[in-house]
């Protein structure tokens, strides 16, 4: 039987290379459902070459333009945000990759989980506003949540075999970004141009700002305190240039196990698709011949505040990462349209962190209220 997969995001760069994997074992899996949020285009294009059960456009306004596409094809089409959170919990599922962008892939990945689908998570935002939430929604309804991100599909294989050891820390790995040597005064008139060029990963324009801030390396240790029930102590951050060492998790004999590889998300897509087995891919293979030096430096909080800002609100806890996510997404948002400055975002986004209302033990109404509260302020900032 073959493992039936929804792909949430499916034209952005996880889910292009999730569609890739699947085209290279259509004996394994299959895409059942595809979703987008803007690009009809591309949807279409997936939908008449996989030809899914479903498609799903969140945006309403190019509903017509999908359906009329694929009329001639017995494809259910959908549209909305309401018809994507439902659409994930058809029976025949059996897993679902979320790999659309920001805080949006919060409410369908819960509806997942409450369907009991296994969850490749590729959407961090979900474990960084509401990790707490997501985690104990796993237990409750038993469900298999298995990362995608590269460094804690790292550190998850190299927790394998060793969930009875103590760790003493989990390492992730960073490769530092476009502007690792840039001094205050250079990062000051940083371009989106510029931010976009990500030296080793091809990414999507939102994450590739976020690693150019290192928001996202914040993002990620956000996310490992849920995945792997570490304490913020424990998650340690190292600048990797050359990105082959993914991440490493130290235990408490001193003993270090890293995971490398090429620099290719499709590798840990594989892997959340065929684990707990290892199936064969056509990727490039790690030569280490050609490997001059593997180097590693401490991080800037200083030049690079979105990092610490990220550390700060995981040790407050509460609602405090959601209050980052939101105002992040909203500042990104700002930046790439020109309307602030690369240094200004972490300004406004440690303003937002005082300003909005915290609220120590949050419900999920409550995720909701502060990311309209917080994106509300942060626009305010912007334009004042």
């Amino acid at each position: 039987m073959k493992k039936q997969i929804a792909i949430l995001g499916s034209t952005g760069s996880i889910g292009t290379q999730a569609l890739q994997v699947i085209e290279e074992h259509p004996d394994l899996y299959e895409a059942y459902v595809l979703t987008a949020n803007n690009k009809v285009e591309l949807l279409i294009q997936q939908a008449r070459k996989f030809m899914p059960e479903a498609v799903v456009i969140a945006n309403p306004q190019k509903y017509g333009e999908l359906k009329e596409a694929l009329k001639d094809l017995p494809i259910k089409v959908y549209a909305g945000e309401d018809a994507l959170c439902q659409v994930v919990e058809a029976a025949p599922i059996d897993m679902v990759l979320t790999a659309m962008v920001g805080y949006a892939g919060l409410r369908p990945t819960m509806n997942a989980i409450k369907a009991g689908k296994v969850i490749a998570l590729a959407n961090k935002e979900t474990l960084v506003v509401a990790g707490d939430l997501i985690n104990k929604m796993a237990n409750k309804y038993n469900t298999v949540i298995l990362p995608v991100d590269s460094e804690h599909s790292a550190v998850f294989q190299c927790l394998s075999g060793e969930y009875n050891n103590k760790v003493e820390k989990v390492i992730l790995t960073a490769s530092g970004g476009p502007f690792r040597h840039f001094t205050m005064e250079q990062l000051a008139t940083v371009t989106k141009e510029q931010a976009l060029k990500h030296p080793n990963w091809k990414m999507g324009a939102k994450i590739t700002i976020d690693s150019a801030s290192m928001m996202n390396k914040g993002f990620e240790v956000i996310e490992a305190k849920w995945l792997f029930d570490v304490r913020p102590e424990q998650i340690e951050v190292v600048v990797h240039p050359q990105s082959v060492i993914h991440s490493m998790v130290q235990f408490e004999d001193g003993a270090v196990m890293a995971q490398l590889g090429m620099p290719d998300m499709r590798l840990p897509i594989q892997y959340a698709f065929s684990y707990p087995k290892r199936i064969h891919s056509s990727f490039e293979r790690l030569d280490f011949t050609k490997m001059a030096s593997l180097t590693f430096e401490k991080p800037d909080t200083e030049r690079f505040r979105n990092l610490g800002l990220a550390y700060e609100a995981l040790h407050r806890g509460g609602n405090m990462p959601c209050i980052v996510n939101a105002a992040n997404e909203v500042v990104v948002a700002a930046f790439l349209h020109d309307r602030i400055s690369f240094m200004g975002m972490s300004d406004v986004i440690e303003k937002a962190m005082q300003k909005a209302t915290f609220v120590q033990n949050p419900t999920y109404d409550d995720y909701v209220q502060t990311d309209a509260e917080v994106r509300r302020l942060a626009e305010e900032m912007i334009k004042s």
